[in-house]
């Protein structure tokens, strides 16, 4: 199985338009989570959400050109045999909103092909690629199926673009499920109430370590294992014994060829609901036992920004890696029991060789990467 390395990242999120502005506003705490001014929240369940500031409509009617945009403007050049990995719940749902409402939108931008193309063109790329629609786990998956097209040979290169946006559809959705805290969210914490959503954008790079050699591209962590399951449970909630996450990160480690012990911090999924929380807190305990890693969620934050998360929390993993340090849970005040000496409100130092990324989504889907820092980094 050939090494994977990721060799470029990068971000957008409520708290800047680079990864390096978004890492050092989390480590100092801040949160980018304020009330939304797009459209009317009065009978709505919550009023806010971690909207990325000045984000304008492109003249398509979307904001999610602009969002790209802002991504890739300063992303390095692709590799023109890369394989393409978009990951998207909603993609320009902006534009959907806007046929509701009457106006006449091209048929073909509403769907995700035209922005595969898009990417693809700007990318100059051979073929345009695929997106992985995963609920909330869809990048996550769709870094663990770029990482195992290289590993097993059939790829030397993949880039992973994940985005989704906050809008009026979806918030109304999570508020009719009930599944939005009124005030900002509280991940980890005893009196949490539900998520706020957010919105962003990530890009990775990856490689196979002799591409990266090849190029002279910078190693910035590898990817060592991966896994993905799903629990069966139910549309909306999670398995409470944890049964999806448990087997996703079973299949991490043996696709890394390690022991649960090699796991020394923990980049959660961390919504701030009742039941999802819950349900991870019961998943680590059962991977590891009475061993307490530390973790973090950074939901609280950059609010949930469904398909794109695990792309933002890969992207800052990678800093967690080189630094030593896991980011504080923002919105944290009480940690629930269960909790306790592993989430808290402030930076924690960790072993900074081996960190788990996890994220569970709608419809049972859970997945799990390994990162791992690269040994002269």
């Amino acid at each position: 199985m050939k090494d994977v390395v990721i060799t470029a990242a990068a971000t957008v999120t409520a708290l800047g338009d680079s990864l390096d502005q978004t890492w050092n506003r989390l480590l100092a705490a801040e949160s980018g989570i304020a009330t939304v001014e797009r459209f009317d929240t009065k009978a709505l369940t919550s009023s806010f959400a971690a909207c990325v500031p000045g984000l304008e409509v492109a003249p398509c009617g979307s904001r999610l050109p602009t969002l790209l945009d802002r991504l890739l403007d300063r992303f390095p050049a692709v590799p023109r045999d890369s394989r393409l990995m978009l990951a998207s719940t909603k993609g320009a749902i902006d534009l959907l909103e806007r046929r509701c409402r009457g106006e006449k939108v091209a048929d073909r931008a509403l769907l995700f092909d035209s922005l595969l193309e898009e990417l693809a063109n700007r990318f100059g790329l051979a073929g345009t690629g695929c997106n992985i629609n995963a609920a909330c786990a869809s990048s996550t998956i769709a870094v663990a199926r770029g990482a195992a097209a290289i590993a097993s040979g059939q790829a030397e290169a993949t880039v992973v673009v994940c985005c989704d946006l906050v809008s009026e559809f979806v918030f109304s959705g999570f508020s009719a499920l009930r599944g939005l805290d009124s005030e900002p969210s509280r991940p980890f914490d005893s009196h949490r109430a539900g998520l706020t959503l957010g919105e962003g954008a990530a890009a990775l790079m990856l490689m196979s370590r002799k591409r990266a050699m090849e190029t002279n591209s910078p190693v910035l962590a590898r990817v060592l294992g991966w896994g993905a399951a799903n629990d069966a449970h139910h549309i909306t909630a999670p398995a409470r014994d944890g049964s999806g996450l448990i087997r996703a990160v079973k299949q991490a480690l043996c696709v890394a060829g390690l022991p649960e012990d090699a796991i020394e911090g923990i980049s959660a999924h961390g919504t701030g609901t009742l039941y999802n929380d819950a349900m991870e807190l019961t998943a680590f305990k059962h991977v590891f036992g009475d061993r307490r890693l530390p973790l973090h969620s950074v939901k609280g934050a950059l609010g949930h920004t469904l398909g794109a998360a695990g792309g933002i929390e890969v992207a800052l993993g990678l800093r967690s890696l080189a630094t030593g340090l896991i980011p504080p849970t923002v919105g944290l005040l009480q940690p629930e029991l269960a909790a306790e000496g592993q989430a808290a409100a402030i930076s924690q130092p960790f072993g900074a060789q081996i960190l788990l990324s996890t994220n569970s989504g709608f419809g049972g889907i859970n997945g799990a990467l390994l990162l791992g820092r690269e040994a002269n980094a």
